[in-house]
């Protein structure tokens, strides 16, 4: 988009808010920068310049208006789509990855030196992790600022600080405010400082169209029982996280019918250092980066599904907060219906979930890790309710997790990560695309074989055949993960089998 700077002024001319968080407008003679869609007068051409991340504008010396809030939008939705290092490089920053293990941690994840990581970045976004990873906490702690009652002590380590100065000098230099002065300015409804019982209450933005209900129903449909629980209005579920634990509460609103959309999200945390996690793997959830417009343009004209992308264009592709959860879940979910996977899940998580000490709701525990489900199979291989073969499949997940590094995130090479799952016992194509679809939010996987895909294409006249319907499914590239989420939301019976049989 940035090769294009003409085009980025017509948007922000525009005032096009599909364009927030794709890039941000710096206003070299005020010294600001600003989101595409800032209802401020827009500037002349020769008095602007355009970067890929507000990282890149501070950089360049820039402040963020704090009119517009160009930090409080949705992510890029490239990262999601891509593939390559960068995009899997700024998943991790967005988890927090560098605040956690430092550039060093970072770039041994995605086996590249330091050096070239550094040089990757700067071409592609304009700033490097540092930077990425100080743009990401300035946004932390001014939303705790204007959302909460946290002491200013407290809000420089949960945004990811080493020290109370770094922080009140970072929001100084990003905001023209201090702390004290970007509180006293929010009229924002803050929640109590007692935020262990009372949870830290935040509006995380999606892009237009957006239908939170469709993706929270999907959510709610597949519930386990003691790790989530959905009342048809509310979807709670806990989060393992890389300091501790919490428990998130999503529920939908919505600004106007012409402001951002958003999803209600209250978090309760044992740690408040895992906020940037949690708040990255809730948006990762929910799909809140998607490009709903794009995925319209490429699929409304449809003979087959287009009448369905157009009645409900807001619809999400569901994610994970929990890269080996998922792949448990998928594997459990071979060949049986959804309720019958949800029944089975949830005897695990009975048996070797760890128990919550403040639970909330039906919310009792985590989904159980790869030790503990070791220990489960060789203590009491009966608990396992299922066929032999899969039971020997999710031991084999297990293992190559806990004992071979297995790393099952959205960071993951997609190639090696598929390459990796197909290789273990009664792990096949389809619960590796499913993994990708979920885990790596690949816009394009495709599960041809899937019960419920073969149903709906039928229905709406296509072959349920899985190479006759692959092959009818190329012209939706690279988009078919939304395809078959408007596919599956289809009311098509499916109560017997949903799932594909994986072949050992």
């Amino acid at each position: 988009m940035i090769d294009d700077p003409e085009r980025c002024y017509l948007a922000a001319k525009s005032k096009d808010a599909r364009f927030d968080g794709v890039f941000v407008t710096g206003v070299l003679t005020t010294g600001i920068y600003c989101r595409p869609s800032c209802p401020a007068r827009t500037p002349r051409r020769e008095n602007v310049r355009f970067f890929a991340t507000a990282a890149a504008a501070q950089q360049a010396g820039l402040r963020a208006c704090l009119r517009c809030r160009p930090d409080a939008t949705p992510g890029s939705p490239e990262w999601n789509v891509r593939a390559d290092v960068v995009a899997r490089a700024m998943r991790l920053i967005r988890d927090g990855v560098v605040d956690r293990d430092g550039v060093g941690g970072l770039s041994e994840r995605l086996g590249y030196s330091e050096r070239h990581l550094n040089r990757l970045l700067g071409a592609e976004v304009g700033a490097g992790p540092l930077a990425l990873a100080r743009a990401q906490r300035s946004q932390n702690a001014r939303t705790l600022l204007e959302t909460t009652d946290l002491p200013i002590t407290q809000i420089a380590f949960a945004a990811g600080f080493d020290s109370v100065r770094q922080c009140n000098d970072t929001i100084r230099q990003i905001f023209a405010r201090t702390p004290r002065e970007l509180r006293q300015r929010s009229n924002v409804t803050r929640t109590s400082h007692d935020w262990a019982a009372h949870g830290i209450e935040l509006r995380l933005p999606a892009r237009r169209p957006f239908s939170a209900e469709s993706v929270l129903a999907f959510l709610g449909m597949r519930a386990i029982a003691g790790v989530e629980e959905y009342d048809g209005a509310t979807f709670r579920r806990s989060l393992r996280l890389p300091r501790g634990h919490g428990i998130v509460e999503f529920s939908s609103g919505t600004e106007n019918d012409h402001g951002p959309a958003f999803v209600l999200a209250r978090l309760y945390l044992s740690d408040l250092r895992d906020l940037t996690a949690a708040v990255a793997r809730c948006r990762q959830l929910l799909d809140l980066d998607a490009d709903p417009i794009a995925v319209l343009e490429a699929l409304g004209d449809d003979p087959w599904i287009g009448p369905l992308v157009a009645s409900q264009p807001g619809r999400r592709i569901a994610g994970a907060v929990d890269g080996f959860e998922l792949a448990v879940r998928a594997i459990v979910g071979q060949q049986v219906s959804v309720a019958g996977a949800r029944t089975v899940a949830a005897r695990l998580v009975g048996a070797a979930g760890e128990a919550l000490a403040e639970p909330r709701g039906g919310v009792t525990h985590l989904f159980p890790t790869p030790d503990a489900l070791l220990a489960l199979a060789s203590a009491d291989p009966s608990i396992f309710p299922m066929p032999g073969a899969r039971r020997r499949a999710l031991v084999a997940l297990a293992h190559v997790v806990h004992s071979d590094g297995l790393v099952i995130d959205p960071g993951a090479d997609p190639i090696e990560l598929r390459r990796s799952l197909v290789a273990l016992f009664g792990v096949g194509p389809w619960t590796a695309e499913y993994v990708a679809m979920r885990v790596l939010r690949d816009p394009d996987a495709f599960l041809a074989g899937d019960l419920g895909i073969r149903r709906a294409a039928a229905a709406v006249g296509l072959p349920d055949d899985p190479r006759a319907l692959a092959r009818a499914a190329e012209s939706w590239r690279p988009w078919r993960s939304y395809a078959m989420a408007h596919l599956w939301a289809l009311p098509i019976d499916t109560a017997a089998t949903t799932n594909f049989k994986e072949t050992p």
